[in-house]
This record gives structure tokens, sequence and C-alpha cells, in this order.
């Protein structure tokens, strides 16, 4: 059985007459009569009464007629969902994401996304720098903000730069540093620093440490924590200073963010994968590179 059979079907089902259903479909009543014929033969039934002048639907055929109507309203449905998904209007969005450097924007763009796209299911996670990109290398996330790390060449997610970041010292209100405008990475030999743990973002540890050392200082780490957050705590408690990125300005009210010079800073970039097929994630991505 061939979709067109039904088609031509319900044509003659709904005029009760092969001549004007011939005329609605545009092809010759002998092609149409056979067509029928076809699917008659295919189904085993008889689907209409040819026996008198006017054509008439058997039982059989009557409900042949109410069963395609579904078929034919559940096709439209369906294509109109296949249509929609090939616009990024349904399906899946999963966005994986790191706290600090997204919390001024990552929010208005997420709500403008669902008011484009209400038919989409969205779910967003905070992880790490590096579950980040492994989570979207792997296909559990569908796009991911993060930081750069330095595996992403063998992970295979490609990757585009939003933003660089200036690298400060966070110090105590009551540290001389804090009514500085900039302190030089040198001046912070001898100082106890509390950096974010290497296993929570290589990437801007390594970028830190190497700054010190170009300085040719030796840094003295008295703490890694998990969180920006606790790096933030640290400070304010008399610990040590704190190496963050300035996105942790205003996080607490206990502690400023002096920039570093020379300047070095740390991106946030926005990372996908190049097989995946997703038209939500496609047209996330670009409501954020436009964005940007």
């Amino acid at each position: 059985m061939e979709l067109r059979h039904l088609r031509y079907f319900m044509a003659v089902a709904e005029e009760l007459s092969f001549s004007k259903a011939g005329e609605r479909l545009r092809i010759a009543q002998p092609a149409l009569s056979r067509a029928v014929g076809e699917l008659e033969a295919d189904i085993g039934v008889q689907l209409f009464d040819r026996s008198r002048r006017q054509v008439r639907l058997t039982p059989a055929g009557e409900a042949l007629w109410r069963e395609s109507g579904i078929i034919f309203e559940r096709l439209d449905d369906s294509i109109r969902r296949v249509r929609e998904t090939a616009r990024g209007e349904v399906g899946e969005l999963r966005v994986g994401y790191i706290g600090p450097p997204t919390r001024g924007f990552l929010g208005a763009l997420l709500k403008e996304f669902r008011e484009k796209h209400p038919g989409v299911m969205l779910v967003i996670e905070e992880r790490t720098p590096e579950r980040v990109w492994e989570m979207v290398s792997k296909g559990r996330l569908s796009i991911g903000l993060t930081r750069p790390v330095r595996s992403h060449d063998e992970l295979g997610p490609q990757s585009r730069k939003l933003l660089d970041e200036r690298l400060c010292v966070a110090v105590p209100l009551d540290h001389p540093f804090a009514l500085r405008k900039s302190v030089r990475w040198k001046e912070l030999g001898g100082q106890s620093l509390v950096l974010l743990a290497r296993r929570e973002g290589a990437g801007s540890h390594d970028a830190i440490v190497s700054a010190c050392r170009e300085a040719e200082v030796l840094p003295e780490i008295v703490r890694t924590p998990s969180l920006m957050g606790t790096i933030l705590q640290y400070v304010e408690s008399g610990t040590g200073l704190g190496i963050v990125p300035e996105c942790a300005q205003g996080e607490s009210n206990g502690v400023v963010l002096v920039p570093l010079t020379p300047k070095r800073t740390i991106p946030l970039v926005l990372v996908w994968s190049k097989d995946a097929v997703n038209p939500a994630a496609d047209a996330f991505r670009k409501l954020v590179l436009d964005a940007f």
C-alpha cells in the first residue's frame, strides 16, 4: 500500500464520484479507478459499492475513511513537529556552564531562548571547566560555556572565545593593596595565596602560576578550594590573598579586587560538538554569538 493510494481513496470517499475526485486530484479517472482497485486488492476488501449509478462507501470503506482521517491528521502533526525540530523550535537543549563568569548574562540569554523556542526542553548544569568539555565531547551536553582546557584538542569539541577576563588580586578591606588601582605581580612575593584548585580549572590555575613565575615570584599557595566563593571567604578571613578573574567582583562585601599588572587574562569560551546534529543547540549558539 502506498500513501498516495490512501489520498486517492479519501478524495473519492469525500466526493463520492470518481470523475469529480479525478478533477480535484488532477489525474485521469481510469488511473484513479486503477489506484483504488489496487488499494482494495492490497487490503482484501471492497471499499466502494459500484453497482449503482452513484458511488457509495461499503461498511469497510466507511471504516477506512474514518481511520484514514486520523492517519492524515497524525501525519500532518508529525510533519509539523519534524519541521519545528529542524528549525530548533522543539527538542532538548542541555547547557553546561561555569558559575561566576556567566552570572551577568546567562540568565537573560536563557530567558530569551525560551521565549523564542518555548517547545524546547531546557536543562542547565553547572560544572567545572574540564567537566563541561568532557560532557560536550560525549554528547551529554549540547553546548557549554567554560574556560579553555589543555586537552581540548583531544576532546574534540569546537570552541569560540566570547570574552577575556582580567586577573585580579582579592584582598581584605583593611589590606594595604585595597586602596591601590593596580598591583604588580612581583609584589605578590612573600604573600600567602589562595587559588582555585587545579582539578577545578587547570587553565586558570596554570595561567596564574605562569604569571607568577614570569614575575620571578615563587607563589606560596596555602589553600586550593574548589569554589570561587570559598577563595573569597579565605581572603576575608585573613588566610591569604586570592587570585581571581574580575567576574568575582561583588561576590563578597569584605573583599576588594585590584587588577594585576602586567595585565593577564583568562578567556570564557563557547564549546559545542562539531558532529552533533541538534537544531536547538545551533539556535542557542547563534543567540550567544550574536550577543557577543
